[in-house]
């Protein structure tokens, strides 16, 4: 499937919320959208609240799944779990709560650190498995290793359990997506994950991807790895290596904010029905 992000690091958030919409109109498979304090570069110039921007999303569209690509657990889970639980009732059950275990950019925002990787992986699973629990809709009191919850309760919930889906970037994390992910996340295509997430249990789970592309009618070179222009065929060329890698979603990441009602117009009329070939 393919995938559209709404880019928060390149554009406000009215916009953000009119380009789920055009996403929508012109045939997009979900939009998924990225959760961080600050842009990565100070000329995106943008780094909107994403989760008000999802709840207009949900608002703007009405077939759309929407899916955070990822946010951070870590802070505290349970304020996440009641986020997500509220956009799954607003979606009607189109909302995947995407998690992953941080980016330096966005914790030292708030003075938390960056503990070891070890560490940061078990207190993700910790979150993980606390927002778990409140998705059941029973009262939860937790006392863990990193996080204590004292008689939580979600009392607003979706018909169904909000899917929860995991990053990984390689074995431990692979596994622990296994255990406790509805869906895998891994940006780039590296089929190794994929396999390491299947023989820990995950297989016939989705996969989902992200493949930056640089659409202009008139390009410059941006990097050798990021398609560019208005070519179909090298968007396809970069996508099959995910479907080959064994991935089932793909989310296009379009690079360059003046071009993207451009970008919606080609890709409407050229490169997904290209793409729906592969």
């Amino acid at each position: 499937m393919s995938e559209q992000t709404p880019m928060s690091e390149q554009s406000p958030p009215r916009e953000l919320a009119d380009h789920a919409a055009a996403a929508e109109r012109i045939g997009f498979d979900y939009a998924v959208i990225s959760d961080h304090y600050l842009p990565w570069v100070e000329e995106m110039g943008h780094s909107p609240y994403y989760w008000s921007v999802l709840g207009a999303a949900a608002q703007a569209t009405e077939r759309l799944p929407l899916m955070t690509y990822v946010t951070y657990p870590i802070y505290h889970p349970a304020v996440v779990a009641q986020k997500a639980a509220t956009m799954g009732v607003l979606s009607q059950g189109r909302f995947t709560l995407g998690l992953g275990a941080g980016e330096n950019t966005d914790e030292h925002v708030v003075g938390a650190g960056r503990p070891p990787v070890d560490t940061r992986h078990r207190m993700f699973a910790e979150a993980v498995l606390i927002i778990r629990k409140l998705f059941s809709g029973a009262y939860v009191t937790h006392q863990g290793q990193f996080y204590d919850v004292d008689s939580a309760k979600l009392y607003d919930l979706p018909e169904r359990p909000v899917p929860i889906g995991i990053a990984a970037s390689g074995g431990q994390s692979a596994e622990l997506a296994a255990e406790y992910a509805d869906v895998l996340v891994v940006n780039e295509p590296r089929p190794e994950v994929v396999r390491q997430f299947h023989a820990a249990g995950g297989e016939g789970r989705p996969v989902y991807g992200q493949l930056p592309i640089a659409y202009d009618t008139d390009p410059e070179d941006v990097a050798a790895n990021v398609p560019c222009g208005d070519d179909v065929d090298a968007v396809l060329r970069a996508a099959k290596r995910f479907a080959d890698a064994g991935y089932t979603h793909v989310a296009l990441v379009q690079i360059g904010h003046d071009q993207q009602q451009s970008f919606f117009d080609w890709a409407e009329k050229e490169l997904l029905p290209a793409l729906r070939t592969l």
